[in-house]
C-alpha cells in the first residue's frame, strides 16, 4: 500500500484522493454538480468565467536562478517577487486546508533522458481529469519523487495589492522552488502551458530544443512532419492524418541525437465545428474518459451542438493520446524531412503554401507572424494579427535569439525542407476575409509530404521572395497566388507592402543579436 502525507506541503485537515481513474472522477464530477455527462455519456465541464488563457496574468519568480536568464518584458515574461511568492503560497495552501482535494503523480517527455515527474494537487476533480489525460501516465501505481509540485485552486482568488499580482487570477513559475502555483481561473489550458513553459525553460540546458508544435510521421517512410502554430491554426486538426502515424499534437523536444519527442500523453482540441467528416480522427476521440469544456447541448437530449459559440469559440476537449487510433506508440520519432510554420494570414495576402530558404526560414521563426484565433486567449473575439517569436512567445521564457539558434544548428548541412502554410485568410474583399478551406490545406501538405511539390515549378512572390507553386493536384491553381483573390490589384498590393513593413518593424528589436545572414530572408520594399 502506498501511502504519503501532503502536510508537508502546508495543506492541513484534508482528504485526498491519489491517482483517481477517469471513470472514477467523472462520477465525482456529476455528484458534485460541476458537470454532466452527455447523450453518449462523454463528461462536459464549463469553466466558468475564464474560458481561455490569460497571459497578463503570468509570471516568473525573478531570482538567482532567472534573474539573467529570462527575457522579462511585461507582455510575456513578468517577474514576481520571492517574498510575494511565499506568501500566496501560504495563502493558497490554507485555503486547500480542510477540503477533499486530488493529487496525482504524473510526468512530461516520452524521451526517458528528460522525463520530469509531477505531482499535481487539485482543488477541483475536473483539473485532476485533465491532468491524466495530458500528462504521461506512470503504468503502474508506485511512489515517485516529484521532480516538480503544480498546484491548481480555481476558487481561490488573490488580493492584487496585497499579493503583487494584477488581478485575482494568476499563474506563477517558480524555478528554485520547482513549484506551480494556480489560482482564481478554471481554465484548463492554463495549467497545460504553466508546465509547458517550465520544459522551455530547462531543456536547452540539456541540449533539446523545444517547440510549440504537432509532429507526425509516415507509415511506411517513417519521415517526420513538423507543424509550428499558434493555437487555433490547425496543428491538431492537420497532424491527424489518416496516413500517418501521431507523434504528439502541440508540444515536443528536438534531442542532440536528433530524436524528436513528445512532452505530453493527450490532446487538447478545439473543436467548434468539428464533424464526423471534417475532422474523423478527432471525432472519434469523443468517447467516456474524455472531457469536453465549455460546449453548448440542447438540454432535453443532451446532445452536443458543435456549431453552437455561445459560451465561447474555444470550444475544447482534453483526451489521452491513445484515444486516436494511428499513433507512435513510444511518442517520438526521428528522419525529420519537413518543417511547416502554420501561419494565419488575417491580411489575406500570404499564400496557401511557400516553401523558404534557409535564411527565411531563421527570419519566420523568430518573428512567428500569425493571427491569434478567437477564444483561445480572453477578449480575442476575431484573427488579431500578431507576432508571437518561435510560435509561441507566451511559453517562451528564454530570449527568441536563443530558442532560433537553436533552430539554425537543427537545419544546418541538412535538406530539411521548410514551408510556409497560410491556414487563414485568402480572400481578398475588405468587408469579408475568407479562410481557406480545410481540404485544400490537407491536399496541399500531402502532396508535399509525398513529394510531388518538390517536382512542380515555382514563381517568386513579390517583396518576400518566398516561393510558390504554380500547381498542385487537387487545388485549384487560382487560389495558389494571393493576388487572384483580389479584385482590386491596387489595394491588394498596398496590403502586401503594408505586412511586409509590419514584418521589418517587428524585427527591429532582434536586430542587435542576431547573425547578419538572417535578414537575407527579410521582405525587401522597392
Amino acid at each position: 500500500m502506498i501511502s504519503f502525507s501532503i502536510k508537508k506541503y502546508g495543506i492541513l485537515n484534508s482528504s485526498f484522493n491519489w491517482q483517481l481513474t477517469p471513470y472514477a472522477l467523472q462520477k465525482i464530477i456529476i455528484r458534485k454538480k460541476m458537470g454532466i455527462e452527455t447523450n453518449s455519456g462523454v463528461l462536459t465541464i464549463n469553466t466558468g468565467s475564464f474560458t481561455g488563457r490569460s497571459p497578463e496574468d503570468r509570471f516568473i519568480v525573478k531570482d538567482k536562478i532567472t534573474e539573467q536568464k529570462i527575457w522579462w518584458d511585461e507582455k510575456n515574461n513578468q517577474s514576481f517577487d520571492s517574498g510575494k511568492f511565499d506568501c500566496l503560497y501560504q495563502k493558497v495552501t490554507r485555503y486547500l486546508s480542510g477540503k477533499t482535494i486530488y493529487v496525482r503523480d504524473g510526468y512530461l517527455c516520452s524521451d526517458k533522458r528528460y522525463q520530469l515527474n509531477v505531482r499535481s494537487i487539485s482543488e477541483y476533480p475536473w483539473s485532476d481529469l485533465f491532468i491524466h489525460n495530458l500528462f504521461l501516465r506512470f503504468q503502474k501505481l508506485e511512489k515517485i519523487l516529484p521532480d516538480w509540485l503544480l498546484f491548481c485552486a480555481p476558487g481561490f482568488k488573490a488580493n492584487p495589492i496585497e499579493d503583487g499580482t494584477r488581478n485575482k487570477n494568476f499563474s506563477i513559475l517558480n524555478f528554485s522552488k520547482k513549484i506551480i502555483l494556480i489560482g482564481g481561473s478554471g481554465y484548463t489550458g492554463e495549467i497545460k502551458k504553466s508546465i509547458f513553459s517550465v520544459l522551455n525553460f530547462i531543456l536547452p540546458n540539456k541540449n533539446v530544443f523545444p517547440m510549440h508544435c504537432a509532429a507526425n510521421v509516415g507509415i511506411k517512410k517513417k519521415d517526420t512532419a513538423i507543424f509550428f502554430g499558434l493555437s487555433g491554426t490547425g496543428k491538431t486538426t492537420i497532424s491527424n492524418d489518416i496516413n500517418r502515424n501521431l507523434v504528439g499534437d502541440d508540444e515536443h523536444g528536438w534531442t542532440y541525437d536528433n530524436i524528436v519527442f513528445n512532452f505530453e500523453g493527450g490532446c487538447y482540441a478545439k473543436i467548434l465545428g468539428i464533424s464526423r467528416k471534417n475532422e474523423p480522427m478527432i471525432y472519434h476521440a469523443i468517447k467516456k474518459g474524455a472531457m469536453l469544456e465549455n460546449v453548448s447541448f440542447k438540454k432535453k437530449t443532451r446532445e452536443v451542438d458543435f456549431l453552437n459559440d455561445t459560451i465561447t469559440q474555444n470550444i475544447r476537449i482534453s483526451y489521452p493520446i491513445y484515444f486516436i487510433k494511428n499513433i507512435e506508440k513510444k511518442l517520438l520519432s526521428s528522419n525529420i524531412k519537413n518543417i511547416f510554420f502554420l501561419t494565419y494570414d488575417a491580411f489575406g495576402v500570404l499564400p496557401p503554401i511557400a516553401k523558404l530558404n534557409k535564411a527565411q526560414s531563421y527570419y519566420y521563426f523568430l518573428l512567428g507572424y500569425t493571427s491569434k484565433v478567437a477564444g483561445t486567449e480572453l477578449n480575442i473575439q476575431n484573427p488579431k494579427s500578431t507576432f508571437s517569436f518561435c510560435f509561441g512567445a507566451p511559453f517562451m521564457p528564454l530570449h527568441p535569439v536563443q530558442y532560433t539558434k537553436m533552430f539554425m544548428k537543427k537545419l544546418e548541412n541538412t535538406e530539411i525542407n521548410v514551408w510556409m502554410v497560410n491556414t487563414g485568410s485568402i480572400s481578398g474583399e475588405d468587408f469579408y476575409r475568407e479562410r481557406i478551406k480545410l481540404d485544400d490545406t490537407r491536399r496541399i501538405i500531402q502532396n508535399v509530404l509525398n513529394g510531388f511539390l518538390l517536382k512542380v515549378p515555382y514563381e517568386k512572390y513579390p517583396i518576400f521572395n518566398f516561393k510558390i507553386p504554380k500547381h498542385c493536384p487537387g487545388v485549384s491553381s487560382n487560389i495558389l497566388n494571393p493576388k487572384n483573390s483580389w479584385k482590386n490589384e491596387k489595394i491588394y498590393k498596398n496590403q502586401v507592402k503594408i505586412l511586409a513593413k509590419k514584418f521589418i518593424q517587428h524585427f527591429d528589436k532582434y536586430r542587435k543579436y542576431i547573425d547578419k545572414n538572417i535578414l537575407y530572408g527579410e521582405p525587401i520594399l522597392e
